[in-house]
């Protein structure tokens, strides 16, 4: 879990799996996600420069925790954490903590949502995201998969992006 305090005071967490143990059984083809190609980035630059073209960049809050985990994927919770999970539903999660030799809790957990740190987590949500913009109406690039295209009342819409950094 990694925590930090933001420039407004307040705190951001993050969870983030160790996708080390998944390389065993995990093909490199099943896990690699399309990114924009730095060419495609500078031509949209030089593009939006040439036209005068307003531009907007965002990134997606939470991106990875919108895409579903395709295959089943187990991660261990070790002490604070697995305890602060029990406390939320104790009813549920108390029975599955048990400790290790040296008394820490431990708490296996199968993923149902992608989660940052995972080999599948970006080739995940980009399926999820492209799915999401042909559902729009937009048209994905036959050379970059990561560029979307749409007219939109005869302007046209274009959005490249890079995992969750999107530019619009």
């Amino acid at each position: 879990m990694l925590i930090k305090e933001k420039r407004d005071g307040t705190v951001k967490a993050r969870r983030c799996a160790d996708g080390q143990p998944q390389c065993d059984y995990t093909q490199k083809e099943d896990a690699s996600s399309p990114t924009v190609l730095l060419e495609a980035m500078m031509m949209s630059c030089a593009i939006d420069t040439k036209e005068g073209t307003y531009v907007m960049v965002t990134d997606i809050p939470r991106a990875f925790l919108h895409a579903d985990m395709k295959d089943t994927v187990h991660m261990v919770l070790e002490g604070t954490i697995a305890d602060h999970i029990a406390k939320l539903e104790p009813t549920i999660y108390r029975k599955y903590i048990w400790h290790n030799k040296k008394g820490k809790p431990m708490l296996y957990d199968q993923l149902k949502k992608a989660l940052y740190g995972t080999l599948q987590v970006a080739l995940l949500f980009w399926q999820l995201l492209s799915t999401m913009l042909i559902r729009w109406g937009f048209t994905i690039n036959a050379y970059n998969q990561c560029v979307a295209n749409k007219m939109i009342k005869d302007k046209q819409c274009s959005i490249i992006w890079h995992v969750d950094h999107l530019k619009i």
